[in-house]
């Protein structure tokens, strides 16, 4: 048997510090928004032991509260219906980074030479994998493959797709103008693309290509291109904006390549539809190890995050709901916090790289659970 990857220690509410100064009643809104989808789908229960299906019935609860509880009642539903659990891993700290959805100018149409950088819609014969599924002697990091005559294979890479592996394939969704700004979309995994010709484009993730993600801020620090005092979104991105050629191989060293899925229909105030199947909130919306935490499940930060105004540092004491995933995240304490959309939430997530004082589960109790 494996060893544990975390020690869940229970906790009362009344010692949870910071609790008594969350403000629960809009985590319980986007709680109660999400749970028409818990029910319709119950979250499977990961590693971590958190129960999918009382998970569910705290959903159900919560469809038969007020949409616009008050925090009185918002309080009393998570203080009834959840037990805390603090999450201590066994190896590392927990860590916090934000993500943003972008949005950027582009156009539909192919050959505008404003806009000559596309973003591709999932191929046809993109698989994916899992335990049951990967061939023998697959890399297990893989979780994605390319059908071929003779089996499964790996996937083209970034420098292979950049290079036209699947150019004559018809697969260009938009097209936008910098070959930067197309990058850190696939690392943020969402966009909105403001349209020459009218409209806006919503678009998320629809699948990768498989190779496992490589971080190119820990490259740059590594080769002293940046020093690790000064790097963040926006001192990574000044860079490679201002050194193309280095940038382009830069880049290829995360040979990690996204695929994305128009969405249409969406509420403008939310970020896209995340792996979880919910439209992400703002400041409330937590990415996390999808291989240990159920999605839906609510956790509580008690940090001091630099998202004031001006970047100041303030202290955040947020219940916060795992709803979405990324390649980068991996471990028991380690969230994404999504900060919004556009140009001030790109700089406020690209500031965002601390450690918690408090990464907390709420478990929902069984005896809710059929």
């Amino acid at each position: 048997m494996s060893e544990p990857i975390a020690d869940l220690r229970p906790l009362a509410f009344a010692d949870l510090a910071g609790w008594r100064d969350a403000t629960l009643a809009p985590t319980f809104r986007a709680f109660r928004r999400a749970a028409p989808v818990r029910l319709a789908r119950p979250p499977r229960t990961k590693a971590l032991g958190i129960d999918g299906a009382a998970l569910a019935a705290a959903a159900e609860a919560a469809l038969r509260l007020p949409g616009e509880a008050d925090e009185a009642t918002a309080r009393a539903f998570f203080e009834t219906r959840f037990t805390p659990f603090d999450v201590r891993p066994r190896a590392g700290d927990p860590f916090l980074t934000g993500y943003f959805e972008p949005e950027l100018d582009g156009t539909r149409r192919a050959g505008d030479p404003r806009f000559p950088v596309p973003l591709l819609r999932r191929p046809d014969d993109l698989v994916d994998l899992d335990d049951r599924t990967r061939p023998a002697g697959f890399d297990p990091a893989y979780a994605f493959a390319r059908r071929a005559a003779d089996g499964l294979v790996p996937f083209f890479d970034r420098g292979e797709i950049e290079d036209g592996a699947l150019a004559t394939r018809g697969l260009e969704l938009v097209f936008l103008a910098d070959p930067v700004d197309a990058f850190f979309v696939h690392v943020q995994g969402s966009v909105r693309v403001r349209l020459a010709e009218g409209g806006v484009m919503r678009l998320a993730y629809a699948g990768k290509a498989g190779h496992p993600y490589t971080s190119i801020g820990r490259v740059a620090i590594e080769r002293g291109l940046i020093a690790a005092d000064d790097m963040s979104l926006d001192v990574l991105r000044a860079w490679l904006k201002a050194h193309p050629t280095e940038a382009r191989a830069l880049m290829r060293r995360n040979r990690s390549y996204v695929f994305f899925a128009e969405q249409e229909g969406l509420d403008d105030a939310l970020g896209a539809v995340a792996a979880s199947r919910v439209q992400l909130t703002p400041g409330i919306s937590l990415a996390v190890d999808r291989t240990l935490h159920t999605f839906g499940v609510p956790i509580f930060l008690d940090a001091d995050l630099p998202l004031g105004p001006e970047g100041e540092v303030v202290a955040f004491r947020r219940l916060m709901l795992a709803e979405d995933t990324g390649s980068a995240i991996v471990g028991p304490a380690r969230g994404d916090v999504f900060v919004g959309c556009g140009v001030e939430a790109g700089r406020a997530a690209g500031r965002l790289r601390h450690t918690p004082k408090a990464f907390v589960v709420l478990a929902p109790k069984r005896e809710d659970a059929p």
